[in-house]
């Protein structure tokens, strides 16, 4: 296994390895480097992997070699950097635009970008949010629906 952690810790970015890393800490609730079924599947669901109940027992079952029904940081970070790589980007554009359109009206409105800014700590202004929306809003209606969002995502 330690070979195929080399392998994935090359594949990832500095700020998915963080991800990881601060997910299990922030979940690894009596910090004994182990985490049981709910603090596993909480930080999956952290990271975007919302899991079964059955699966999460697998996956623990699957590298649980003391039967203690605990994940290691190491087993933990080897699970979800897979899981990482193995996403589809359009699936995780899409995922990001749900999180933005709360109000599952299928566009970003200024309201549903100021929510987003709020919870960033960004202190934009009505006239800052309404210029990123225009400068991205190609069919001019005030708002970002989903297919200017993945254009915006994929510019790049």
């Amino acid at each position: 296994m330690a070979s195929n952690r080399r392998q994935l810790k090359a594949e990832l970015l500095n700020e998915q390895k963080q991800e990881i890393r601060e997910a299990f800490t922030m979940f690894d609730m009596n910090n004994d480097g182990f985490l049981d079924y709910h603090e596993f599947k909480v930080a999956l669901r952290a990271l975007g992997f919302d899991m079964t109940k059955k699966d999460v027992l697998e996956i623990i079952n699957k590298y649980d070699v003391e039967d203690k029904k605990l994940i290691s940081y190491n087993d933990f970070y080897d699970y979800v950097a897979t899981k990482i790589i193995e996403r589809d980007p359009l699936d995780e554009i899409k995922r990001a635009f749900s999180l933005f359109d709360d109000d599952g009206t299928g566009k970003i409105s200024l309201k549903n970008l100021k929510r987003v800014a709020k919870e960033l700590g960004e202190s934009l202004t009505d006239d800052e949010l309404r210029a990123m929306i225009d400068e991205f809003d190609l069919d001019e209606d005030g708002e970002i629906n989903e297919a200017e969002f993945i254009n915006i995502c994929m510019e790049n």
